[in-house]
């Protein structure tokens, strides 16, 4: 059994004994922790060679030597012959400095594990003598890390102001959100929920961590975003990291920007997480490509709450070219009509899409000139993706009457 310890190296002499791959893999550690790194060997591989040059560490081109101990709190011990390796484990041990005995655990003073690090985390395996094991298993531990399965969160209130994270959730199913995004929501202090986001992901969250929800339905606006920014602000300045929780992309018809801009203007710092947007992803899910070679070679993503008047000029009006609509079921009649008197013919496909992803999925489709009756006669109801153009016909549902 071994007594795990981490070492404190900055500013201290690492010896290291041995020019090869071996010894250059251990080395960069060894200067990020800012180690005062000295190698002793007749001949060193091009890495060694280049930290040299570039001042990182000393290299002694020639043997091994006992003096080469003086002042060394740690010696790593890869020369790749035996009889030095026992010479340089036996002086290490008559002048009680740790000693890893490259290639021989049992005769090792120390030991160097498996690490694997993540947002000031660092995790250390070591498994008696396996290294093959204890990488397998640093690897696992780094994965559960990277995909947030890992509860990642400080105890410890930050010093001083926090900051913001806007984390794109992707349209909804949770398996959509990304690595990052997970990553962040297991070391929030506090995550503030749109409606429209991976919602289930909140039951995953430890017991305190706050949630506040700011979701807005059509037409009903609880929270207004300017407190939501506040609410933003307010909350980091207490030390918390806080996670803005958003459907889809935070800068696609999200006001990420403006999230952004007002934490700024305080001081906070913020990241941005993408998210896969539903602009693309819904109609996907639907079996519609927003593009396809000899259907279509472009699109246009529009809000379609606020009217498409002015925004449907700028816009190919023929139905090689899709145009998704956000946020469009309520003025979907009044969008469809401002489209063909735009140009686009009354027979141009459409596909609306509920709860894209979701359990409670589900697919209209039609014509410009009958969606909005359709629409009507099905309940269609938001949130929902609306897709005009000739891809609407590549999808499964698509029904042209």
């Amino acid at each position: 059994m071994t007594y795990p310890l981490g070492l404190q190296l900055a500013g201290r002499k690492v010896l290291v004994v041995g020019g090869g791959p071996v010894a250059a893999r251990r080395i960069p550690a060894l200067a990020e922790d800012g180690a005062l790194i000295t190698v002793v060997a007749p001949e060193a591989c091009e890495e060694i060679r280049e930290l040299a040059a570039a001042g990182t560490l000393k290299w002694k081109a020639r043997g091994y030597h006992v003096r080469d101990l003086d002042g060394a709190w740690l010696v790593l011990a890869h020369s790749g012959s035996d009889r030095i390796q026992a010479v340089i484990a036996a002086d290490a041990e008559a002048a009680r400095i740790w000693c890893v005995k490259g290639g021989d655990s049992d005769h090792s003073t120390a030991w160097v594990p498996a690490v694997a690090s993540l947002d000031g985390v660092t995790v250390a395996v070591n498994t008696d003598g396996d290294p093959r094991r204890a990488m397998a298993l640093r690897d696992g531990v780094a994965a559960a890390l990277e995909t947030g399965a890992l509860p990642l969160r400080s105890h410890r209130r930050i010093t001083g102001s926090g900051r913001v994270a806007l984390v794109g959730g992707g349209p909804g199913g949770a398996g959509l959100i990304t690595s990052r995004g997970r990553q962040l929501l297991a070391q929030a202090d506090v995550v503030v929920a749109d409606r429209l986001g991976p919602r289930s992901v909140l039951n995953e969250l430890a017991p305190d961590v706050q949630v506040i929800d700011v979701g807005k339905m059509p037409g009903h606006h609880p929270v207004p975003q300017s407190e939501i920014n506040t609410i933003l602000v307010e909350q980091a300045l207490l030390g918390h990291l806080v996670v803005r929780l958003k459907g889809g992309d935070p800068y696609v018809l999200g006001r990420g920007g403006e999230e952004e801009q007002y934490c700024r203007e305080y001081g906070v710092p913020v990241e941005v997480v993408p998210g896969v947007t539903s602009a693309i992803s819904v109609p996907a899910a639907a079996g519609i490509p927003v593009t396809h070679r000899g259907i279509a070679k472009g699109f246009s993503v529009l809000t379609g709450h606020e009217g498409i008047t002015q925004q449907v000029g700028l816009i190919p009006p023929g139905s090689d070219h899709t145009l998704i609509l956000l946020m469009g079921v309520s003025l979907l009649r009044r969008s469809a009509r401002i489209l063909m008197d735009g140009g686009r013919a009354a027979s141009t496909p459409v596909a609306i899409i509920e709860d894209g992803w979701m359990p409670t999925q589900r697919v209209t489709t039609g014509m410009l000139a009958t969606i909005a009756d359709r629409a009507e006669a099905t309940g269609v109801r938001a949130p929902a993706v609306i897709v005009v153009g000739d891809v609407v016909t590549l999808s499964p549902h698509f029904m042209p009457c």
